[in-house]
This record gives structure tokens, C-alpha cells and sequence, in this order.
């Protein structure tokens, strides 16, 4: 059996409308890991490869490996009918007959519950080799999917082409041929160094344990309340004051103000990662390119493939883009919730 629940129902919605295209229908492989699916396009072109990991969702359970034979054009009119902040749950028992969707709204009582009819698919599993890429680019997945789209105005095929200047997308068409290129600059390659390694520490960060986070924090305020306020019967002497006492409140008030000093630059100082991981999120939709690459690297590709993994900026900031001479191109999308990549074959017989 098979049971997993999801936060928000935006994430599969913005999975079906990134691979519709390319598949019409796939087998999910479910184990205890997490979903896995892989699956080529009818012309033996493209593939694509989704990884869902367990700890990613919210509750996970699958008693033994079961595939899922699902129709993405009917699953996605299901899909359509939830809101995006949405609680999904999954079900599918062992007979593998339908796959049973439920929909809680977050806000109201209303629960939705729906039933996929799922298919017997054969689809044999591909061995997709472990492949040391002569050329990676990092940059903004917006970026890449505004030139590939512009550029299919124009032609139906893309040169890409890495070098030391940098990455240039190259079409030529009937009317118009056009030419894009992309300087890696120092700040990119900073951000890009960091943004794998740090903003995910801080995405299991906050899925594991941001309760006892925020716990913790609320924990400190309160202890730090009560250090600068006193204890109850303090405050009640500070309300019923003699002249006195407010000579002795204001000494101590003197000899008090550096420790509450201290107190705010600690608070200030813990305060720091959290707006540093919140800038390393948002650093890489700024135009920035990094470019690790052995040797030179020029490829010719399909600009409607392009097109439509491009679909999946949406489930993502940052795009890596991997090449190698006469290899299939990898375009690679990473989530808090797992990845998508696509493999493209490149053009043969064009420069």
C-alpha cells in the first residue's frame, strides 16, 4: 500500500504541466525511498527523469515497490480542480487499480476526494549511465527559459556553444538569426558555490525541525523578556515607586543598560544566518551565470524540446545546464522536494 501526503498541491500541478509535453503517459515507481519516474517521448529523443523523496513529503508509507501507471491528461484535470495550498494525500493499494486523491482545503471543512483510473503500462526501467561532463552551467531557470522561447520564434534549432568567453545560444532562421551570450561573472560563481551547499542545510533546517525552532526562539524571547523586565514582584515595586527607590531604579537602570546592550547584539547576531539563507535563495533569479567547463563544447538541439523543459522554472530558481561533444545534453531542475532532469539528443550533422 501506498500513502503520501503533501504540503501543497502546487508542487504536482507545476510537475504535470513540466513533463505533459514531453510524455503522454508513465509508470510513478514507488518505494520506500520515495516516487521515481522515468520516461522517454514518443520519438525516442527526450527523456525525462522526476525523483519525489520520502522525507520530502509530509507523511510517507509504501509497503513494497509498486508502480503506477498513470495517464498525465486525466491526472491532470484532477489536479486542476485543487487549490494550489491544498493538502494532498495519495492512496493506492496493492491491486493497483486507482489512485485515490484526496484534496483538504486549509482554511474551510472542505475535503475533495477523487479516483484516477491508473493503466498497465510496460515500460522497462533505462540505465542512465554515470556521465563526467566536460561543461556545467548554473544560472537563473528564468533566464534560460525566456531565451529559449524568444529563440524559437525565430528558428527551430539552437547552437549552444561553451567557451571561455562564455554561453552563446546561436538560431537562424528564414527571416532573422540571432545571437545570445552569457559572461559568467565572480559574484555568480560565489553565489552559486554557496547556494548548493547552504540553502539546502537550510531547506531540511526548516522541513525537519522548524517547530522546535520556532519554539526555541519563542523560548528565548520569553527568558529574555523576563531578564530585562524582572520577575512579578519586581514589577510591582516599580509601580509603587518612592523617590527613593527611583534613585536606586535609575542606578541600577545605569548599571543594567550594557548587559541589555548585550542581549540586543546577541539577538541581532542570531538573527544573521536566517537573512543570509534568505539571500542566497534569492540571489541566483538575478541574471547571474556560472560556468565550470574542461574544454570547449559545441552542440546543436531541438528548440521545442527546450521549450518545454524550460516549463519548469516554475518549480524552480536555478537551472544547471550539462554538456559534453556528442552527448545528449542533461538540463537539471533541483526542488526541496527532490528534482526533474531531462536528457535531449543532440542534432547530428549540424554545427
Amino acid at each position: 500500500m501506498l500513502e503520501a501526503k503533501l504540503q501543497q498541491a502546487a508542487l504536482l500541478k507545476r510537475l504535470l504541466d513540466s513533463i505533459k509535453e514531453c510524455v503522454s503517459d508513465a509508470n510513478f515507481n514507488c518505494d520506500e525511498e520515495g516516487i521515481k519516474l522515468q520516461a522517454m517521448d514518443n520519438s525516442h529523443v527526450a527523456l525525462v527523469a522526476v525523483k519525489l523523496d520520502a522525507d520530502g513529503f509530509k507523511k510517507y508509507r509504501c509497503d513494497r515497490p509498486i508502480p503506477l501507471g498513470v495517464n498525465f491528461a486525466s491526472l491532470t484535470k484532477v489536479l486542476k480542480c485543487a487549490r494550489d495550498d491544498d493538502i494532498v494525500t495519495i492512496k493506492a493499494n496493492d491491486d493497483r487499480d486507482v489512485l485515490s486523491m484526496m484534496f483538504e482545503a486549509r482554511h474551510s471543512d472542505r475535503i475533495a476526494e477523487y479516483d484516477v483510473k491508473l493503466m498497465d503500462i510496460d515500460a522497462e526501467s533505462l540505465d542512465i549511465p554515470e556521465t563526467e561532463y566536460d561543461a556545467r552551467v548554473t544560472m537563473p531557470s528564468s533566464e534560460f527559459s525566456r531565451i529559449v522561447r524568444d529563440l524559437s520564434l525565430l528558428g527551430e534549432s539552437v547552437k549552444i556553444e561553451l567557451s571561455k568567453e562564455g554561453i552563446r545560444f546561436a538560431s537562424d532562421g528564414e527571416a532573422a538569426n540571432a545571437s545570445i551570450l552569457l559572461k559568467q561573472t565572480d559574484a555568480a560563481r560565489r553565489k552559486y558555490e554557496n547556494y548548493g551547499k547552504e540553502v539546502k542545510k537550510e531547506d531540511e533546517d526548516n522541513e525537519e525541525g522548524s517547530s522546535k525552532k520556532v519554539k526555541k526562539e519563542e523560548d528565548e524571547d520569553a527568558d529574555m523578556e523576563d531578564a530585562e523586565n524582572g520577575d512579578d514582584n519586581d514589577e510591582g515595586e516599580f509601580k509603587a515607586k518612592s523617590d527613593d527607590e527611583g534613585e536606586d531604579e535609575a542606578q541600577d537602570d545605569e548599571e543594567e543598560e550594557p548587559s541589555s546592550k548585550k542581549r540586543k547584539k546577541v539577538s541581532a547576531k542570531n538573527g544573521k544566518p536566517a537573512k543570509k539563507a534568505k539571500k542566497l535563495e534569492e540571489g541566483p533569479t538575478d541574471g547571474g551565470v556560472m560556468i565550470e567547463m574542461n574544454q570547449h563544447v559545441t552542440l546543436t538541439f531541438s528548440l521545442k524540446y527546450l521549450v518545454n523543459f524550460s516549463k519548469s522554472s516554475a518549480l524552480s530558481d536555478t537551472v544547471q545546464i550539462m554538456m559534453s561533444n556528442d552527448v545528449p545534453l542533461l538540463v537539471s531542475y533541483s526542488f526541496g522536494q527532490g528534482d526533474i532532469k531531462y536528457y535531449l539528443a543532440p542534432k547530428i550533422g549540424e554545427e
